[in-house]
């Protein structure tokens, strides 16, 4: 390798490291904020059970909020620059587009928050925009086929999270972690991503419950989700062990975003 092949190699990496690890400490912020709100709601100190739109609002009510609103901002745009980069030089057409489609969330997400911080509000609920999305969706020739089909894939994610921490295959990724990150971070890993995969597959389920009743409203977002936890028998109880479990996750982003090679 010559030396200018050299420094562009050191140059990839170093903007790889820095829009990796301030992307995931973002994404665990987040996650946070949602998992402490659904724990409010299920302990029944008030508030509602939210997406992480509906969190990053919550926010916007005082200037420390503001000054975190902005600071998420730059995070959820470097996350979602980070995962660009991945899908450039990823091998294979797959990772390439799971890259660009993680991409998209946090732009919307960067959007959204620059959004609240300018003032122009932070525009639809998770649960609106999936019912307006399957309205839309559902009026298109085939549009049955292809709500359900969405209903598929996403409850195909949420499986794939439960395997993923079942399996703990997320410490591949992890270099010169200590013991302390081994054990909790790793814990913290299983119980997030299982969190995970239940809030995916109710999005999912009902995503193909719309699909097979043709009805737009049965479609919902994470809010959605979290909310038909709180209403089912012992609600605040599931609603609570979700709730902690999404805030395991945000431990765990926070670990990953240390011991992660960010660089790949």
């Amino acid at each position: 390798m010559d030396h200018a092949t050299g420094v562009r190699a050191q140059s990839r990496h170093d903007w790889l490291t820095i829009l990796g690890r301030s992307g995931l400490v973002a994404k665990g912020v987040s996650y946070a904020l949602v998992g402490v709100l659904a724990v409010g709601v299920a302990l029944g100190i008030g508030g509602d059970a939210t997406s992480r739109n509906g969190a990053l609002h919550a926010l916007a009510g005082n200037a420390f909020g503001v000054v975190v609103l902005v600071l998420l901002t730059a995070g959820f745009a470097a996350y979602a620059l980070w995962r660009v980069l991945q899908a450039v030089y990823a091998d294979g057409w797959g990772k390439r587009l799971a890259g660009l489609g993680r991409a998209a969330v946090y732009f919307g997400l960067a959007y959204s928050a620059a959004r609240i911080v300018a003032g122009a509000g932070g525009g639809q609920s998770q649960n609106q925009k999936a019912h307006k999305a399957a309205a839309i969706v559902l009026g298109w020739p085939g549009g049955p086929w292809l709500v359900a089909l969405a209903g598929i894939v996403i409850f195909g994610i949420g499986c794939w999270n439960l395997y993923r921490g079942l399996t703990r295959s997320f410490e591949d990724k992890w270099v010169e972690r200590g013991e302390a990150a081994e054990r909790w971070g790793a814990r913290a890993g299983v119980i997030g991503h299982c969190a995970r995969f239940v809030v995916f597959a109710l999005i999912g389920a009902f995503a193909i419950k719309a699909a097979v009743d043709y009805n737009p409203s049965a479609a919902v977002g994470l809010d959605g989700a979290l909310q038909k936890l709180a209403h089912q028998s012992y609600g605040q109880v599931l609603l609570g062990l979700t709730a902690a479990g999404l805030t395991a996750y945000a431990v765990f982003c926070f670990v990953d975003a240390r011991y992660r090679d960010v660089s790949k």
